[in-house]
């Protein structure tokens, strides 16, 4: 809360009750108190940047604080120790649709050049580190299609008419723009239907894969792979399937646990094997409320064997969802690979705090490798769309003429991947009491840098210290706001 002084400054700085700072000629701010400072000398200081619920800061840089050789104090306080290290981060980010990539292809090269690099570049932007891609039309492409696409009634087994020539429209060339700005960029490649003729609906609209076209559509993954590896792209991971439960008036294609169990084991893994392939698979890829369905995939044990990691999706159920996989298969990697903002909720503070408690924080604090939104982009009137949501909002909007609306899931997303680069690891880190409204989550990067993120989800300012060993500091943090702090 900004509260604006007109005419008048009330100096009470000596009784520690307010200060003041002059945002105008005449309109002093009024700023929170800083927090008491721990006792000792000062070793170090820890830069932080914030993004308040009101939007008066917006990844905004703050005055750094004072790092203490003491851990007396008097705030509420946590204790992080990066001797004891979790899951691997691989990156933060969202997918590169179709749509995303043709509205940001559509640019004028400085626009999008800036933009990319807003995006990707840690240094001068937000530092996005991880992309999913569509393998083939999704409900944001702009139209529908697969990469081995015949006339009806025909079949294609020995896949003669596999293209990616629609990829090479926008999605390749964005992604290689990309890839110059920020070379280790993850990729994950998600399908949404197998080629209809391969299904039981004949139809890229739900059905499912027919068992005989099994060993044929893992050829499909491998020549995918190798499609986009000719262009100097690497896939990192593949799911077999986007939402397997789902089935709708776009691509969509049902999966069954069993049937996907069957299929990495009798096809997609042995594949892989053969053809050198190193891509993980990455299984389920659907909502935090049926954990069972990868716990049935993960409990075969020839299907466990090809299987990297499960993906979730946020659209139903909860974060904790992902803790029992964990505690299932604790050696199995856990990605968190897709929920989309949209006009069903457009406060700018609740969607900051939903997207800290829930996607970032929450999944992070729930073994997640990976935390990614939807779109990366798209349009004033959220699309272009194919037949899917209609109102889903993009990380970033870009008008007709080019100019770029930052939404709130690009601030939620730059307080985690411009600072916890690919590499780094989650860290052991305690809870503030229940009643601080006081979250967090800690990591330590490839360069032994240490990342606190925190979240205020309470209604009012609170005042917090961190320890770690023997040394601590204090920050102070407004009311629905996010902070991220940063120290060696």
């Amino acid at each position: 809360m900004q509260i604006r002084l007109k005419k008048y400054v009330i100096l009470a700085a000596g009784l520690g009750i307010l200060s003041l700072s002059c945002s105008g000629d005449d309109e002093p701010t009024y700023e929170p108190p800083a927090p008491p400072a721990p006792v000792g000398e000062v070793v170090g200081q820890a830069k932080i940047w914030t993004t308040t619920g009101t939007g008066s800061k917006l990844l905004g840089r703050q005055d750094d604080v004072d790092i203490y050789d003491s851990t007396e104090g008097e705030n509420p306080s946590i204790t992080v120790d990066a001797s004891q290290q979790y899951q691997e981060i691989e990156g933060f980010g969202a997918a590169l649709t179709g749509s995303s990539a043709y509205v940001i292809n559509r640019m004028d090269a400085n626009q999008k050049n800036a933009l990319l690099t807003d995006l990707f570049d840690p240094e001068t932007g937000i530092g996005l580190s991880y992309l999913r891609l569509t393998m083939g039309a999704s409900d944001f492409s702009l139209s529908d299609f697969t990469y081995n696409d015949v006339p009806q009634g025909q079949q294609d087994p020995d896949l003669s008419e596999f293209s990616i020539a629609e990829d090479e429209k926008h999605v390749i060339p964005v992604l290689k723009d990309i890839l110059q700005i920020s070379s280790d960029v993850g990729i994950m490649a998600s399908p949404w239907s197998a080629p209809a003729w391969m299904k039981t609906s004949q139809s890229l609209y739900g059905g499912s894969l027919e068992e005989r076209w099994y060993d044929t559509y893992a050829d499909y993954f491998v020549k995918y792979i190798d499609a986009y590896a000719s262009q100097g792209i690497e896939v990192n991971a593949v799911t077999p399937q986007n939402e397997p439960l789902h089935e709708a008036g776009y691509p969509t294609m049902k999966m069954e646990a069993a049937a996907q169990a069957s299929f990495i084991k009798n096809s997609l893994g042995p594949t892989f094997e053969e053809q050198g392939i190193n891509t993980k698979i990455i299984a389920y890829d659907h909502n935090f409320d049926e954990p069972g369905y990868p716990i049935a995939v993960l409990s075969d044990e020839e299907a466990y064997e090809y299987v990297d990691g499960v993906a979730f999706h946020a659209y139903a159920g909860n974060v904790s969802a992902m803790g029992e996989v964990h505690e299932a298969f604790p050696d199995k990697g856990l990605y968190f690979t897709e929920v989309s903002g949209g006009e069903w909720a457009t406060g700018f503070a609740e969607n900051l705090k939903w997207n800290m408690r829930n996607i970032l924080i929450g999944t992070t604090k729930n073994w997640s490798k990976t935390a990614l939104f939807w779109n990366l982009a798209l349009n004033e009137s959220f699309g272009p769309t194919n037949n899917g949501c209609e109102d889903c909002r993009g990380v970033v909007t870009v008008s007709g003429s080019g100019e770029i609306d930052k939404n709130v899931e690009y601030y939620s997303l730059a307080h985690f991947s411009k600072f916890i680069r690919p590499g780094a690891h989650r860290i052991s880190s305690t809870e503030f009491d229940s009643s601080t409204g006081l979250q967090s989550v800690a990591f330590q990067n490839t360069d032994g840098s240490l990342v606190l993120v925190v979240l205020n989800d309470s209604g009012s300012t609170k005042s917090f210290s961190v320890i770690n060993e023997e040394e601590s500091f204090s920050s102070s943090l407004e009311a629905n706001s996010v902070q991220t702090i940063v120290w060696e």
